[in-house]
């Protein structure tokens, strides 16, 4: 047997030990979601509604745990705070020395342990009781320390690791991410969160570019080409050359978008026979707009299905500004 015939068998048996990984992963997130039919769907919904009461008193959610689960926990309070819900992770042994000052009583704790004994946790664990914190734990043993002592235990239900050795945590944490985006999620739900609201905590990168509004890379003023509905055929060309849009928009004398002339239609007009007619008589009828506060993404999507390059951009039926492809180009939304 040669070498490559080595290789290949090696290589089945990795893709093998990955296909049974995401298998066993896969029956945890599977059971985990039958569990929300029972009795941890309605303690899920006990959760949500006291976190909101929290938020809603001006509380926030400190995170914390030990371990993957710590990191879990680290993942958990930046997806809460990124969806509206205020946050923060709260490490267990720096806790036990002063951070546990960041807890305030109108706080929740959400605190994550597999198996509900982790040490660490028990001065978390204590200060919550003695301050009547609002404790929440996401374990998989309700008759565990921090099962036990919590308010609201989330119990998830103990499924197979992907390890082969059955420790490393595996599908645990995969389920505790899942519990974890579910919260966050439903919290997201029950206070209207849009994407408008989401935008102002995702400013940056190619996500910030997509949520980005119309108004904010629009242009505006006398960048805008406009000629009134007497103007000629020869108006509507200077107009569009100084502009540089290949398109003006055709208003009435109060301002109103009664239509739209585009490169397209002056190439019709001279393969008729040039001749200087009222814009009026020649222009498209039915413009293609967007409203100001709508998002970038949403005039790409308008761009992309009608196959053009410029949208007018619109309030109270006036012009207010035009938006390019090219500028959602650049502001990196494509």
């Amino acid at each position: 047997m040669d070498g490559r015939t080595d290789l290949r068998g090696e290589l089945g048996d990795i893709v093998a030990t990955a296909r049974c990984t995401v298998e066993l992963e896969a029956n945890g997130l599977a059971a985990l979601r039958e569990a929300l039919d029972g009795p941890l769907g309605a303690q899920f919904e006990r959760a949500a509604a006291g976190i909101r009461r929290v938020q809603d008193a001006g509380g926030r959610v400190m995170v914390t745990g030990m371990g993957k689960s710590g990191h879990v926990g680290r993942k958990i309070a930046a997806t809460l705070a990124s969806t509206g819900t205020s946050a923060y992770f709260v490490h267990p042994g720096e806790a036990s020395h002063g951070d546990l000052g960041m807890i305030r009583p109108e706080d929740a704790v959400l605190a994550l342990s597999w198996s509900g004994e982790a040490p660490e946790l028990s001065d978390i664990v204590a200060y919550t009781r003695r301050f009547g914190v609002l404790l929440i734990a996401i374990t998989s043993r309700a008759e565990g320390t921090l099962g036990a002592a919590a308010d609201l235990p989330l119990v998830l239900p103990v499924m197979p690791e992907a390890c082969p050795n059955g420790l490393a945590p595996t599908t645990s944490t995969t389920m505790q991410v899942a519990i974890g985006d579910a919260l966050a999620v439903a919290l997201l739900s029950m206070r209207g969160f849009t994407a408008s609201d989401f935008r102002q905590f995702h400013p940056g990168g190619k996500l910030g570019s997509r949520l980005r509004k119309v108004q904010d890379l629009m242009h505006s003023g006398e960048a805008v080409p406009v000629v009134p509905d007497s103007a000629t055929l020869s108006e509507a060309i200077m107009e569009m050359t100084r502009k540089h849009f290949g398109v003006t928009a055709v208003v009435d004398r109060d301002g109103i978008l009664v239509g739209v002339v585009t490169d397209g239609d002056l190439r019709r007009a001279f393969a008729r026979g040039f001749e200087d007619e009222r814009v009026i008589d020649m222009m498209g009828r039915s413009p293609r707009v967007i409203g100001r506060d709508a998002m970038a993404e949403e005039a790409l999507a308008k761009l992309q299905d009608w196959k053009i390059t410029s949208l007018f951009v619109m309030e109270d039926g006036r012009p207010v500004g035009i938006i390019h492809l090219h500028d959602l180009l650049r502001a990196g939304v494509i």
